[in-house]
């Protein structure tokens, strides 16, 4: 029996059982659509934490220093000259300052205003531009000026956007606001987020700081590729002040991505095997299926044989309908999971109040589908040879 008549049997088959044969599918469909949805929620969620650490600087290195069991510090100056020093790995260098008293316009206060000391040259690291007046300068460090850039959000929210000119009080001094930072959101900006925030000269603000130090700063590496030479520059000259591996930290973005991403990958991988049990669950259902199809169909069988029919072509033809019920099963799984993850989709994007696109892989649909493909030959090969098995006498005598 050729392989298309085997084919064009089995959809005859199908056909006359259609309500049946859509329950022995329905375990593959439900598990090729969850196994889509999840692995497009993998792939949506990594997509999302790219484009959150893009905004953070993926080229970026964070140094902070504790100083745990040593009376030994480092000053900017010498962290300055470590990036001249290896200039081939390292671009730029801002010491960084929090303060966290708030802020007051007025009569009123934000608390969730974040409020940072910077270097001049902090936009430009960051990609951060200024729509109105101007960044922080040299001379603004050098001199400790009461002077910062506030962000697009404050600037609309209590100035009427004219915040240029008109001054802040951050930690209990006045400061004038020199600058008015481009928006960076793309919808509504809210308190809090990244529009919410101030830039001082990180001098002005190491002064105002609890202890007068500045113990963090952000470097920006050259090549992406060899951030993890860049750390090692860092931490081998930070140990060979300290000797202590405790006393700094050194965290670059793009490790912290790669190893989130390893973390979701293997989440991800665990759900999907969960959700894979409902596929093997629809291969045991086509094969209880066809061994039933198998008795109902032994004189079939029977007078099939008596006329010459060989084995191979008797389990041939079961195999083919296993393998079409499952495949199909895996079609309609494909669609549904398709359906599911534009659903998946709006959800996600309602919870995180931000875009996120759930969007599976199309290695992952074929593979999924060549996986529902494969469970239906191997779950309907043992009907298929129970079938080719048969007695031609006995099976013609069978009531």
């Amino acid at each position: 029996m050729k392989l298309t008549e085997a084919f064009q049997l089995a959809v005859k088959n199908i056909k006359g059982n259609k309500m049946r044969t859509f329950l022995t599918m329905l375990g593959i469909i439900i598990g090729i659509a969850a196994v889509i949805v999840i692995v497009g929620l993998g792939n949506g969620l990594e997509k999302y934490m790219r484009d959150q650490f893009a905004d953070m600087g993926t080229n970026i290195v964070s140094v902070s220093i504790m100083g745990r069991g040593s009376s030994r510090s480092v000053s900017e100056a010498q962290m300055y000259e470590l990036v001249e020093e290896n200039s081939d790995y390292f671009e730029q260098i801002s010491p960084m300052v929090s303060l966290s008293d708030g802020v007051k316009i007025g009569t009123e206060t934000s608390k969730l205003t974040t409020v940072t000391g910077v270097s001049e040259g902090y936009f430009k690291m960051k990609g951060y531009t200024v729509s109105s007046g101007r960044g922080l300068q040299y001379v603004d460090i050098e001199k400790r000026r009461n002077v910062c850039v506030v962000g697009n959000y404050l600037n609309s929210t209590y100035y009427d956007g004219n915040a240029v000119g008109q001054t802040i009080r951050l930690n209990g001094r006045n400061f004038l606001i020199i600058g008015v930072m481009t928006q960076k959101t793309s919808g509504e900006m809210k308190k809090g987020e990244t529009d919410d925030c101030v830039f001082l000269p990180y001098s002005t603000a190491a002064r105002m700081s609890y202890n007068g130090t500045i113990n963090s700063y952000s470097l920006t590496v050259v090549d992406e590729t060899q951030v993890a030479m860049s750390v090692s520059i860092i931490e081998k000259y930070l140990y060979d002040i300290f000797s202590d591996e405790d006393a700094y930290r050194v965290i670059s973005m793009a490790q912290m991505l790669e190893s989130m991403n390893a973390q979701l990958n293997v989440m991800i991988g665990i759900l999907a095997g969960i959700a894979a049990i409902s596929l093997v669950v629809g291969g045991i259902g086509i094969m209880n299926i066809m061994l039933v199809s198998v008795t109902e169909r032994t004189r079939e069988i029977g007078i099939r044989k008596a006329l010459g029919a060989k084995e191979r072509s008797i389990m041939q033809q079961f195999v083919m309908e296993a393998a079409t019920t499952s495949a199909l099963g895996g079609l309609l799984g494909i669609t549904v999971g398709y359906g599911l993850t534009s659903v998946a989709t709006v959800i996600m994007t309602a919870l995180i109040q931000d875009n996120m696109t759930v969007s599976p892989s199309i290695g992952a649909v074929m593979r999924a589908f060549g996986i529902s493909t494969f469970i239906g030959i191997v779950f309907g090969y043992l009907p298929a040879k129970k079938a080719a098995r048969l007695n031609p006498i006995d099976a013609l005598h069978y009531d």
